[in-house]
This record gives C-alpha cells, sequence and structure tokens, in this order.
C-alpha cells in the first residue's frame, strides 16, 4: 500500500500510435482535429425553394417552337455533311461513328433545354415570394413560369414541319428495288418499230420521281445518321429505319424536354452552394473572431522555480 502511495497513479495505457485505449487520440489537439473531420464530412443538406407552377403553354410558345425548329435545321444540317463523310464500307466503324454523333446531338439537345428550365423555376420563385408578400401575380406571368410538360411541348411543335413527313412516310413505304436497267445498243434500231418497242416501253420511258420518294429524300436527310448506319446497300434495314422515323425524330424531343426538367435540380444545386458558401463564411468569421479573443487575451506570467 505504501508503496502504491509513492508511486502514485500509473500512467495511462495508451495504444501504438498514439491512441489510448477508448480509441481516441491521446493529444486534446488531435481529438479536436478528429471532431471537426467528421463535422466537415457531414452529408450536405439539400436546400430547395417553394416555386409558383406555371402552364404548358404561355406567350412564348410559337416563339420558342420556331427556334427549336431553327435549331434542328442546323443540326440537319451539320449531321448531313459529317454523315456523308463517314460513309464508308466498315460497317463497325460506320455504326459507332454515328452513334456517337446521335449521342452528342442529344446532350447538346439536353443542355440546351435545362437552361429555359432553370430560367422558368427562377421566375417561379421570384413569383412565389411576391405572392406571399401580398402582391398580385398576373395570370400571364404565371403561365411563364415552370411546368413539366413545357419543355417537351415546345420540342414537339418545333419538330412538326419534320414529323408530319415522317408519319406519312412510315405508313406508305415500301421495299426499295432496283431498277429494270437499260436495253443493249444493237437494239436501237428495233425499237421503233411496234411489235418490238411497245413491249419495251418501260424501257425508253424512266419513271418519273412521285411525291413519296420526294418525301422519302427528306425524311432521310433528317434522319441521315441512322440512314448512314443501316447503308444504302441494306434495303430491309433502309425500310425498318423509315418506318421508324417518326419515334426516331421525337429523341430531340425527348432530349430537350428532359432537359428542361433538369432546370429544377440546377436551381436546388444553385441553393445549396449558396447555403454552403454562407456557412463556411460563417465558421471562417467564428475562427477569425475567436483568434482576434485569444490574441486580445492578457498573457499569465511565467512562474519561476
Amino acid at each position: 500500500m505504501e508503496r502504491d502511495e509513492q508511486l502514485g497513479d500509473p500512467p495511462e495505457r495508451r495504444e501504438p500510435g498514439g491512441t489510448d485505449i477508448s480509441g481516441w487520440p491521446a493529444n486534446r489537439t488531435e481529438r479536436n482535429d478528429t471532431m471537426s473531420e467528421k463535422k466537415k464530412k457531414a452529408p450536405v443538406e439539400v436546400v430547395t425553394k417553394p416555386f409558383l407552377t406555371g402552364s404548358p403553354t404561355d406567350e412564348n410558345t410559337v416563339k420558342n417552337a420556331f427556334k427549336f425548329f431553327g435549331i434542328m435545321l442546323l443540326i440537319v444540317f451539320m449531321t448531313f455533311i459529317v454523315c456523308s463523310l463517314t460513309s464508308f464500307g466498315e460497317t463497325v466503324l460506320r455504326i459507332g461513328i454515328n452513334l456517337v454523333i446521335v449521342a452528342l446531338v442529344l446532350v447538346i439537345l439536353f443542355n440546351k433545354g435545362s437552361n429555359p428550365g432553370a430560367d422558368a423555376v427562377a421566375r417561379g420563385e421570384i413569383l412565389y415570394q411576391r405572392q406571399e408578400k401580398g402582391q398580385e401575380v398576373s395570370p400571364g406571368e404565371k403561365r411563364l413560369c415552370f411546368h413539366p410538360l413545357k419543355g417537351y411541348l415546345n420540342a414537339f411543335l418545333g419538330t412538326l414541319p419534320m414529323l408530319i413527313p415522317a408519319v406519312i412516310l412510315a405508313f406508305t413505304t415500301e421495299r426499295g428495288t432496283t431498277s429494270i436497267g437499260t436495253l443493249p445498243d444493237w437494239m436501237a434500231s428495233m425499237i421503233n418499230r411496234s411489235e418490238i418497242g411497245d413491249p419495251l416501253v418501260a424501257y425508253t420511258q424512266p419513271a418519273g420521281m412521285t411525291a413519296i420518294d420526294v418525301i422519302r429524300l427528306f425524311v432521310r436527310i433528317f434522319i441521315m445518321p441512322f440512314v448512314s448506319m443501316a447503308g444504302s446497300a441494306n434495303r430491309d434495314a433502309l425500310l425498318t429505319v423509315e418506318r421508324l422515323s417518326p419515334l426516331l425524330l421525337l429523341l430531340p424531343t425527348i432530349a430537350y424536354g428532359t432537359g428542361y426538367l433538369n432546370g429544377k435540380r440546377i436551381r436546388t444545386k444553385i441553393h445549396t452552394e449558396i447555403e454552403e458558401n454562407r456557412k463556411k463564411r460563417k465558421r471562417r468569421e467564428n475562427r477569425e473572431r475567436r483568434a482576434r479573443k485569444a490574441a486580445a487575451a492578457p498573457k499569465q506570467p511565467e512562474q519561476l522555480n
């Protein structure tokens, strides 16, 4: 007993590496740093703000439809040029390049739709705050706000001039056939004889281009990447592409409308980042304030032995 009292309390048990038996770092400063790291790794709280919901149509619907139609014409022109340059015999490479072109176009249209969607949500947030303050909100202003179907409707109306001939072609197209060829030169002298020329009139009067052929020409230009993937020699694949052309032309509409819906996520991300920056600024100000207090506190004189 006397020996224990002389020795005093046994030293605190510590694990190798500077931690005690409880698992915490032995140094108080290290413990504080560990707590700070855990706080920093806490999940970020998502911040959303309420907004007013508009209608699928508003005063800018026609203008937005024409704008989307212009974007589609530009995309058709660019894809026609690029796909014409990639019309080579290697099937796998040709399909791969055209799939990349289609994916790139859809990504561009998705991003094009995201900006109007975010702007519409922001307008709805402002009008909601005005409404909460008792200020009047006109029906026209409310229609301009975000609506889940607005992006799809604007893009669909913009695609309609291309979609109508595609629907006509889908219900009237047939499998392409080869031409009957031409007559040999030695029969030119006998073609004027009625008993010989009448049965061969199909060779001397080639068939003209019909309205369906004109529609087929334009629709194939509209969906040039898919026509290039099918290949000009594969008539069965071309027939399938022509019958599916209305659905293929709806892919840009789906991409743009989905991008418009993404506007809500963009606004939520903006509000969350603003809140994060506000909290970081507040923590930095608190640290600076504590540092100033610690610097201004009078230091106690050290006791000399």
